[in-house]
């Protein structure tokens, strides 16, 4: 065996989402975030476009982030549609995390690969991301909030209009008394058929 299976499965299957309010104060380094995006683009992606871009929010550059989250939250939902909860957490979650990353598609005019093909591309670079982030014991969120999606995001990213924002990727060390979640599956058999002949 080329490698130890036994490993690559345990941190396969331990990856969970901790959330930032479980985050320690205790500080990311930005050698760890290159290492976690030198292993995100190690992703598959057809014709090897690398169909992706990351902008990483670190120490003041997330009060940034957090301005911008909850300004924007604030302009387009009024009344009974702006939720306080949904605001605090967009404020509050850059501040708690050692390091947010937004993970982008982003699109060549030149390639020929299907848009969608280049989206999940990016989302296995994601989840290079978490597996990094657990076999390293950080804490890890893909967070997916309606407002990445707009132009406004786009623009704060410095994003061309096709391109995507896919996601806000929190990353923390959690704090010492932290229990990691512990996850289940169904069998494979739920979901698997097998054409034998």
């Amino acid at each position: 065996m080329k490698y130890n299976l036994s490993e690559i499965t345990d941190v396969i299957k331990d990856r969970r989402t901790v959330y930032p309010e479980f985050y320690s104060d205790r500080k990311v380094h930005k050698e760890q975030i290159e290492r976690i995006l030198n292993n995100a683009i190690w992703a598959p992606n057809h014709g090897s476009t690398q169909p992706w871009s990351f902008k990483v929010f670190m120490e003041e550059g997330r009060q940034k982030l957090s301005d911008f989250l909850s300004n924007l939250y604030a302009d387009k939902f009024k009344g009974d549609d702006f939720k306080e909860m949904k605001f605090n957490k967009l404020k509050n979650r850059p501040m708690m995390a050692g390091a947010v990353i937004a993970v982008s598609y982003k699109k060549d005019p030149e390639s020929k690969i299907k848009e969608l093909e280049e989206i999940e591309a990016v989302a296995c670079a994601i989840q290079n991301m978490y597996l990094t982030c657990t076999a390293w014991g950080l804490g890890s969120f893909w967070a997916s909030p309606g407002l990445i999606y707009t132009a406004e995001m786009n623009e704060f990213l410095g994003l061309d209009k096709e391109d995507k924002c896919l996601a806000l990727f929190y990353v923390g060390y959690p704090k010492p008394d932290y229990e990691w979640p512990k996850g289940h599956r169904k069998p494979i058999e739920y979901f698997t058929e097998w054409v034998l002949e």
